[in-house]
């Protein structure tokens, strides 16, 4: 058998304060685009006469009709996301983009009454706002909880309880604005006001939480312009030029929120993990840039693994009680404020009719080979450990979900790709794996190790030589 062997060159990184100054700088030009709304609100608020209003009903009802189609179609998209993933934050997010359009929609419908029925035409704008605005910080307080169970994701009675909720909002609305003092206490001021204070909030707890996946980077920018848009409504006028940027304000944020959730129901359908294939790919050349010298010095070790006696053939294999107390190891560690780490369930497709074909020796030896091209597509790891014959599990400290991911891609596509042969007939292997995330898929061991092995049979189930992850 003839094996080829990989040399990798190291690259040293680049100094630390360039990491940092270009870290900054990410961080500054993120702030400085969620903020841009405001100075387009200063420019206006110092430069542009407020008197000069664009006073066009058939425009606004346009634009209030196209928003709640848009809506309803963000509101069912997030809910098939939501059906899939099970993420409470999906469930929030829904009822969020939902409960705006149930509100808003009348403050389209009542434009013709603009000047008979002011408060009536102006307050659904605001209400729409602050419910969204609350129903958005409930889904932030659940962002990274567990998933809600299969029942509770397709409860009828529970989505009709909150549609008859908005519903129920609407007429108290309308009671509101229909009552002499909608305007003397200053309701519209109270609703807006709201509304923006609770985004601002929205937003003070994402940094406090230090959430920066890139879809809550959305989130967060998107909730930044809602907030924005009301602070434009409360200093504008109805017609005149800031009350419409407040609504360009508002739409630009919508649209981007909507952006990150059609990016969700292509890819991962979940809210809590990398949401496009460019920013994978991104994640892992960093990583590796990363750790070159380390998968070096890993490669060396497996060379001296060969040399030690272990508790199994397997390379470096461990038994399954240890393997189970590394994996408590690393629970306690992201308990205390640590990275979260992901475990890989392996198997090898397929090993028996290479052993009925070419003995069990020939086997042994493919799986052997497997197992070095896994650990050597690694980073360094903290445990291997043999669960049968043709399954074995590795572990992953400081990994995240899509890392692992795309780790357990390479791996997948380095077995593919690599050629055996045995007694001069050449032949290739395929593996299976499934993935699982520490906090996104339980928080015992038991519960990690046992949804990467449901992974593991999926990925069986639907064909093998594939990778799945949730």
């Amino acid at each position: 058998m003839i094996e080829t062997t990989q040399v990798t060159t190291a690259i040293d990184d680049p100094p630390i304060l360039v990491r940092r100054a270009t870290g900054w700088y990410a961080n500054f030009l993120l702030i400085a685009f969620a903020l841009l709304p405001a100075y387009l609100i200063a420019y206006l608020y110092f430069f542009q006469d407020p008197r000069l209003t664009f006073e066009d009903h058939t425009f606004h009802e346009i634009a209030i009709a196209a928003a709640t189609l848009e809506g309803l179609f963000v509101s069912y998209v997030t809910w098939q996301c939501y059906r899939h993933s099970g993420e409470p934050i999906l469930r929030w997010l829904t009822l969020g983009f939902a409960g705006f359009v149930i509100i808003y929609a009348l403050h389209g419908a009542f434009t013709p009454l603009a000047h008979h029925a002011m408060w009536l035409f102006l307050l659904y704008g605001p209400a729409s706002r602050l419910v969204m605005a609350i129903l958005l910080l409930v889904g932030l307080f659940s962002y990274q909880a567990a998933p809600d169970p299969l029942v509770r994701r397709g409860d009828r009675k529970s989505w009709a309880t909150w549609f008859v909720i908005f519903v129920i909002v609407d007429v108290l609305v309308g009671v509101l604005a229909s009552s002499p003092i909608a305007g003397a206490l200053g309701t519209r001021l109270s609703l807006e006001g709201g509304a923006m204070v609770i985004s601002f909030v929205n937003v003070a707890c994402m940094l406090a939480r230090k959430i920066r996946s890139p879809l809550m980077q959305i989130f967060g920018i998107s909730v930044t312009a809602f907030a924005l848009a009301s602070l434009a409504f409360i200093l504008g006028k109805p017609w005149n030029h800031m009350w419409w940027l407040a609504h360009a304000i508002f739409a630009g944020g919508f649209f981007l929120l909507s952006f990150g959730i059609v990016q969700a129901f292509h890819t991962t359908r979940s809210f809590s993990t990398i949401y496009s294939q460019e920013e994978l790919l991104a994640r892992l050349r960093e990583s590796v840039a990363r750790t070159e010298s380390a998968l070096q010095e890993l490669q060396r070790s497996n060379q001296r693994l060969n040399q030690m006696a272990a508790l199994d053939s397997l390379r470096g294999a461990v038994s399954r009680r240890a393997f189970v107390e590394r994996v408590e190891h690393e629970i306690e560690r992201v308990k205390n404020g640590g990275a979260p780490f992901a475990v890989l369930a392996l198997d090898l497709d397929n090993l028996k009719q290479i052993n009925d074909t070419f003995g069990q020796q020939a086997g042994n030896d493919v799986l052997m080979r497997v197992i070095d091209i896994g650990l050597n597509t690694l980073r360094p790891y903290n445990g291997t450990a043999r669960m049968a014959d043709d399954e074995w599990l590795l572990l992953l400290p400081c990994a995240t979900l899509d890392i692992a991911l795309m780790i357990g891609e390479r791996i997948r596509s380095a077995v593919q790709a690599t050629q055996f042969e045995e007694n001069g007939e050449r032949f290739s292997a395929t593996v299976s794996i499934g993935i699982a995330q520490s906090a996104h898929d339980g928080k015992t061991s038991e519960a990690i190790i046992r949804a990467a092995n449901e992974r593991l049979s999926r990925a069986k189930q639907h064909g093998r030589n594939c990778v799945i992850a949730v």
